[in-house]
């Protein structure tokens, strides 16, 4: 344990926080890459393969995807902007950030694996660790700030209905 007298929550001596810009960006960045792979991914499966497969009566239509993604998208970008906005050596924002980045690229790599693939059993193998690091996530997230983290609850319900999609759709393609 440190028995420095300086705040882990203050910048280090003559150093200045980045400015509010530097940090929306290092936000945005992440979801707009992950959003515009995963759509590059996506879409064209969505009209070929997908309406090829058995779905459950409770799929949403195609056109609630684009409205909700992007709802989540601005909301998972403002809680870790939140986070970013933190000082530097706030104890657990690394964390919080590693497990971040890591759910990013889980929700690639589930569009990748259930789309790119069109394997709703792979779908599965990603997205229960997917779902399980946004759960990371928002604990890492509360020990920090905690709207941050209740701003990731809603992206949690969706993934959770996505499971439950996932799940449905391979039951009734196996």
């Amino acid at each position: 344990m440190s028995t420095s007298s300086s705040s882990p929550a203050s910048p280090p001596a003559g150093s200045a926080p980045r400015p509010f810009w530097i940090d929306a960006l290092i936000a945005i960045v992440p979801v707009v890459a992950v959003s515009v792979l995963g759509n590059a991914v996506t879409i064209p499966q969505v009209l070929t393969w997908y309406p090829t497969i058995a779905k459950p009566p409770f799929n949403p239509p195609n056109w609630v995807f684009g409205p909700v993604w992007t709802t989540l998208f601005l909301l998972m970008a403002y809680g870790v902007y939140r986070i970013l906005r933190k000082p530097a050596g706030t104890p657990g924002k690394t964390a919080a950030l590693i497990a971040y980045h890591g759910q990013l690229a889980l929700n690639l790599a589930w569009s990748c694996v259930f789309f790119g693939l069109n394997s709703p059993l792979g779908g599965l193998l990603v997205i229960a660790p997917f779902l399980a690091m946004i759960l990371v996530t928002i604990a890492l997230f509360a020990r920090i700030d905690r709207l941050a983290a209740n701003l990731q609850w809603p992206y949690v319900a969706w993934v959770s209905f996505a499971t439950l999609l996932n799940v449905s759709i391979w039951w009734l393609n196996r």
